[in-house]
């Protein structure tokens, strides 16, 4: 067998009881002060053989170090786990979509229950992203305009309309964190006008945004856009900065096009945002792109990949990507990855999660995606311990050397 090629194996599930994370829950609301915004982002270490940092970002409900890694909970839950399992392997702030909670339970009614920390019963924090990518991926069922996105619900058909003064509404109902300015976002390709026009009402919503922002807490953030245009990023970014926002997130990428315009345009824009503010790139996760926009200053990321892609079968290894399914893990008695002590790795073989897999036993989607997170979670904190010792090119290179597949 191929010796293991991981950097750090000293990462142990830690699952607390319901009781223990409740109380975290409770003493995060009791602490939470009401009349001061508790957001704070510094900058504690630079790496010295290129642009990435280590950070600490203060929200009231938590402290996250930085770069870090978001699990997506769209619709209030990441998707096949529990907010006590996804705590106990180290996350500290989720993503949910203010697109989805609208529509279904309804921000009001996650309010009346407390707001959705209570709701869900997650003791982190929470960044919501405005809706503004599900609206776009709505195509023909929507209509953009200068007041803002008009949109037929995926649920019902019922007509809707999405304005940056809503989009605060909601999220700011929702209880987040970290709040997004609703976005006009284009695929690739597009042309440059439209990507031009896109931009321009990107800030301007933002400006609306900031307006309509009733709550010290939370924090709002502005999203780049720009498509694949240098010059285009650079006017939004420039714009957006102006409004002094609490940070930043490149957006519009991950949309089609191709990997290298994805990495030209985070090295195009990353330094266009001052250094004291968190940067944060949405919707980009394969290891290898993490791996690219850390390299190059950025603070934060999110994707449904590690979830979406444990329901499929795609599990994530030391030694690159294991699609569970193929016929030549029938009968595999070694542990998904050698080199990860989740529960998947400690207790199951390969055999056994294939099996699972084919007689479609739910069971197989949890351990899967607790081992992917598992996957993430440490992938990410030996980023930041490379980031320490000023050595993260150097990881970078055996990370991805240690890999037997890539992960297109």
């Amino acid at each position: 067998m191929r010796p293991c090629s991981c950097v750090s194996s000293k990462l142990h599930l830690r699952l607390p009881h319901f009781f223990f994370l409740s109380r975290l829950r409770l003493e995060a609301e009791i602490s939470r002060p009401k009349d001061q915004m508790v957001f704070n982002f510094q900058v504690v270490r630079k790496d010295a053989s290129c642009d990435a940092r280590l950070g600490i970002l203060t929200t009231s409900h938590a402290q996250i170090p930085t770069p870090a890694f978001m699990p997506v909970g769209t619709r209030g839950v990441v998707k096949t786990v529990s907010p006590e399992e996804v705590w106990g392997l180290g996350f500290r702030m989720i993503l949910a979509n203010a697109y989805h909670l609208y529509l279904r339970p309804g921000h009001e009614l996650v309010e009346r229950h407390g707001g959705l920390h209570r709701y869900m019963n997650w003791p982190g924090a929470i960044l919501t992203d405005s809706g503004g990518f599900q609206v776009f991926s709505l195509a023909g069922l929507r209509k953009v305009t200068e007041e803002g996105v008009e949109f037929q619900s995926h649920i019902d058909g019922s007509s809707h309309l999405f304005t940056p003064e809503k989009s605060v509404e909601v999220q700011e109902a929702i209880g987040s964190d970290i709040i997004m300015c609703l976005d006009d976002v284009k695929g690739y390709p597009v042309e440059r006008d439209l990507a031009l026009e896109a931009a321009q009402r990107t800030t301007r919503w933002a400006q609306r945004c900031l307006a309509a922002k009733k709550k010290v807490d939370p924090a709002i953030f502005g999203i780049v856009q720009g498509s694949v245009f240098c010059d285009l990023r650079k006017q939004s970014a420039e714009g957006l900065i102006c409004l002094e926002l609490d940070g930043y997130a490149i957006g519009g990428l991950s949309v089609g096009e191709p990997r290298e315009f994805m990495v030209e345009m985070i090295e195009a824009t990353v330094p266009l945002i001052p250094e004291r503010y968190p940067r944060y790139v949405m919707g980009v996760g394969k290891p290898r792109d993490i791996l690219d926009g850390v390299l190059r200053g950025v603070d934060l990321f999110d994707c449904v990949l590690p979830t979406r892609n444990a329901r499929n079968g795609m599990l994530f290894t030391s030694l690159g990507p294991l699609n569970i399914k193929n016929a030549r893990y029938r009968d595999d008695p070694r542990p998904v990855d050698p080199c990860c002590t989740c529960p998947l790795c400690r207790n199951y073989s390969r055999s056994y999660l294939r099996h699972l897999f084919l007689e479609k036993e739910i069971y197989c989607h949890r351990l899967s995606t607790i081992h992917n997170l598992c996957f993430y979670y440490r992938m990410m904190e030996d980023i930041r311990k490379a980031i320490e010792e000023s050595r993260l090119n150097n990881f970078c290179a055996q990370f991805l050397a240690g890999m037997e597949e890539t992960y297109d």
